[in-house]
């Protein structure tokens, strides 16, 4: 696979929202290497952005320990579809019970210590004082997120929707309630942003694209078949919201005609193999060949269509010898009066 590059970034794209390395309070003590790209990194790990630890030396395969021992007062939800770096999972309290944060639920995501991050969950019992009616002016507080957008009022008593913005998924609740002592009832979500690896290759074929590690969300690439292949399918690919190229094309070979002394319907014109280029049709072409009446002197057609490189003749089928093509030309199976329509139906019962 040859990629052909047609723009070179001077400067290497900057990883989103992640901090630098500052631990501050946090449960963690340590951090793996420090890192700006994945060459610094060794063992196949990558250069991933890990919590407050920064841009660090991950390897991304590793798991945080799932499930998770029976907690108290609480349950945990994994909202990711493996354990794995960055999946997130979510702690709520059992109705009654509360964090020291007056919150009933948290969200934890798995760090390259392979462990949950923030402190171990503890909720404790609480008293919810309901207000007959709620005070005029109390909102709760909204998301501070550019990718995460909100719907509705956030007023105590009333409900909002969440909608991440085009190249990043929704992780959490989409719908959110304000109580009356301004907190929400659960965690606001997250918005991850969706990237595609890098484009699959084409056997026969270019891929026209600037290289790069991941592709963001609507970024497209192109295909081009080498000399004598016929592109199968569309020269150009989406990356799509869910993280995967569109449609992939083929390169087709095309197919030498089986037959050397025998003319062939082709395009709808009759003529000897050897008036095409090279003897050869494209992928998705059909040949017409000149078969024998079994008792009769006379012929009958049947057809066969190339397939990448592959193109069988019919069994009917039968090349003349190098003796009938020079000295007896006209007696050619294709050269001779088609059957009559009654013998071809005599000669199949």
């Amino acid at each position: 696979m040859v990629f052909v590059i047609y723009a070179i970034c001077p400067v290497a794209e900057v990883i989103e929202q992640c901090p630098d390395r500052i631990l501050g309070n946090e449960r963690r003590r340590t951090c793996p290497k420090k890192c700006q790209q994945d060459k610094d990194c060794a063992n196949k790990r990558q250069c991933l952005c890990d919590g407050q630890c920064g841009l660090s030396c991950v390897a991304p395969g590793r798991t945080c320990p799932w499930p998770l021992p029976p907690g108290q007062h609480f349950d945990a939800v994994l909202l990711s579809p493996s354990p794995s770096f960055s999946a997130l999972l979510e702690v709520r309290c059992h109705s009654g019970y509360t964090m020291a944060n007056s919150l009933d639920a948290m969200i934890r995501r798995c760090q390259g210590d392979r462990q949950w991050s923030g402190d171990e969950p503890v909720c404790i019992g609480s008293v919810e004082v309901k207000s007959a009616v709620p005070e005029a002016g109390v909102s709760c507080p909204l998301p501070d997120d550019e990718l995460l957008s909100v719907e509705g009022s956030a007023a105590a008593g009333a409900t909002v929707l969440y909608q991440c913005a085009t190249g990043s998924v929704l992780v959490g609740n989409s719908e959110n309630f304000c109580h009356e002592n301004q907190t929400w009832r659960y965690p606001h979500p997250v918005c991850q942003r969706v990237f595609c690896p890098p484009p699959l290759e084409v056997d026969r074929g270019y891929l026209v694209a600037v290289q790069k590690s991941e592709y963001k969300v609507g970024d497209i690439i192109y295909y081009l078949c080498k000399k004598t292949y016929l592109l199968d399918g569309p020269n150009q690919v989406t990356c799509q919201s869910n993280g995967t190229w569109s449609a992939v094309p083929f390169c087709r070979a095309r197919c030498p005609i089986p037959a050397q002394r025998s003319r062939v319907i082709v395009g709808g014109a009759k003529r000897w193999p050897y008036d095409l280029t090279d003897g050869m049709v494209t992928h998705g072409e059909s040949v017409t060949f000149f078969c024998k009446h079994p008792q009769k002197h006379c012929s009958f057609t049947a057809a066969a269509t190339c397939s990448d490189g592959q193109l069988t003749a019919p069994s009917c089928y039968l090349d003349p010898t190098w003796f009938q093509y020079k000295l007896y030309p006209h007696r050619l199976v294709s050269e001779i009066d088609p059957c009559d329509p009654a013998d071809l139906e005599e000669a199949q019962q």
